[in-house]
């Protein structure tokens, strides 16, 4: 059983910044790809930002040079810095992690319940 708990979600207002945690625990060997989704009101849910183990990173071309996406491999902690935030980047964002558990071979998807950004004045 592996658990993914975000935190730091809120109201802001425009320009403001906010910054999202995610720590993974359970029975976890080792966690590949770490990620952030997010999904507004109706719409589906769509890829933030992604993070290799090895820290190589991908965003989606809105979130870029605003959004910051790192982890710490050792306390299995994904983050998301968000600066210069705008009405459209509201949503509920979610964790996402590739877990390899303890005794497995393939990486698992897990996720995380979700936690509220909304930005508006």
């Amino acid at each position: 059983q592996v658990q993914l708990v975000e935190s730091g979600g809120g109201l802001v207002q425009p320009g403001g910044s906010l910054r999202l945690s995610c720590a993974a625990s359970g029975n976890i060997f080792i966690i590949n790809d770490m990620g952030w989704y997010r999904q507004a009101p109706g719409k589906e849910r769509e890829l933030v930002a992604t993070i290799t183990r090895g820290g190589s990173t991908n965003y989606r071309d809105s979130v870029k040079g605003r959004f910051t996406i790192s982890r710490d491999n050792v306390k299995n902690t994904v983050y998301l810095q968000m600066n210069s935030l705008k009405s459209e980047d509201t949503a509920v964002y979610y964790c996402n992690a590739a877990v390899i558990r303890s005794g497995d071979y393939q990486p698992v998807d897990s996720w995380g319940q979700g936690t509220q950004v909304t930005v508006s004045s």
